[in-house]
């Protein structure tokens, strides 16, 4: 199963978004608190729609102890603009983890240098342009790891 994590989320619509994305792929979302929402947030669940029941989320209180869950074997690939490596050259695997930022800044410097990271992923985008949307962002890689894995579980190819 892939894994994706949001590290202290900001706009609930993009969580939202993120739970409707759990839910469609089989991914499991991680939420790493402090949250700037909580649940009963009406744009949190306008954008997971009735997707709530069917997602895979976890809560953590905090990223030391988003670690301890995924041990020292996992492979965790932190989304950042301040790389070069492309995150469609990764050979992903199965329990990999895809780690995202808030929204308005990202991930802190001191989860971008934590040896926990296997390696930093960028997204290309056109020059000049600051970041896509972070449920967007997730989107991408969510659904390239799983086109990898060869789309574990999808209805549509019988999997």
């Amino acid at each position: 199963m892939l894994h994706f994590i949001f590290h202290e989320p900001k706009i609930p619509g993009n969580t939202g978004n993120a739970i409707r994305l759990a839910a469609c792929t089989g991914a499991r979302l991680h939420l790493v608190e402090p949250l700037a929402f909580d649940f009963s947030d009406t744009h949190l669940k306008r954008a997971g729609l009735d997707y709530h029941d069917l997602a895979d989320v976890v809560i953590h209180p905090n990223w030391e102890e988003t670690k301890q869950y995924f041990g020292d074997e996992a492979r965790i690939f932190a989304f950042t603009s301040h790389t070069d490596n492309n995150f469609a050259s990764v050979s992903y695997r199965d329990d990999d983890v895809l780690l995202f930022g808030s929204e308005p800044t990202g991930l802190p410097q001191s989860v971008l240098d934590d040896a926990r990271i296997t390696s930093l992923l960028r997204i290309p985008m056109l020059e000049g342009r600051r970041s896509l949307n972070l449920a967007n962002s997730a989107s991408i890689a969510v659904y390239e790891a799983w086109r990898q894995l060869g789309y574990q579980g999808s209805a549509l190819f019988g999997n």
